[in-house]
């Protein structure tokens, strides 16, 4: 899952932070795949800050990391955009859709911006807890 609020641990570094569903598990942390996040998210220089110590863009971009980790196949991000400014918000669009394509990942983005939905696969409207309408955008 990917939140509006980032859901950062303050205390803990941004590879920290992106391991997290690691070190909960006890599991054993694959290098290799933290370092490929890092470059994708453009965190390598940023690796080693707290939350505290980042833009709101690199801490989303943290908080894609930690959902990412374990290559999920599918990704619920609910209004990952919501705190950030235009710019830094099509930014996260752009990691999440290169995330989609790279690893074959479906995502369930929940927004209120029509320019972001525009740029989905497919948009399902919902209105007062029913379906409006469910449409596919591209083939």
């Amino acid at each position: 899952m990917v939140y509006q609020f980032y859901n950062l641990i303050p205390t803990l570094t941004a590879e920290e932070n992106i391991m997290l569903p690691w070190l909960l598990d006890n599991r054993k942390e694959n290098r290799e795949r933290l370092e490929e996040l890092l470059v994708m998210l453009k965190l390598e220089k940023r690796a080693k800050h707290l939350p505290g110590q980042m833009s709101g863009g690199q801490q989303q971009r943290v908080s894609i990391g930690r959902a990412l980790i374990n290559n999920p196949a599918f990704i619920l991000a609910d209004e990952p955009t919501g705190n950030l400014d235009s710019k830094t918000g099509q930014e996260i669009i752009d990691l999440l859709k290169a995330s989609n394509q790279k690893y074959n990942q479906t995502i369930l983005l929940i927004t209120h911006d029509d320019k972001i939905a525009l740029q989905a696969d497919r948009i399902i409207t919902i209105g007062d807890g029913s379906i409006i309408s469910d449409e596919v955008m591209k083939a």
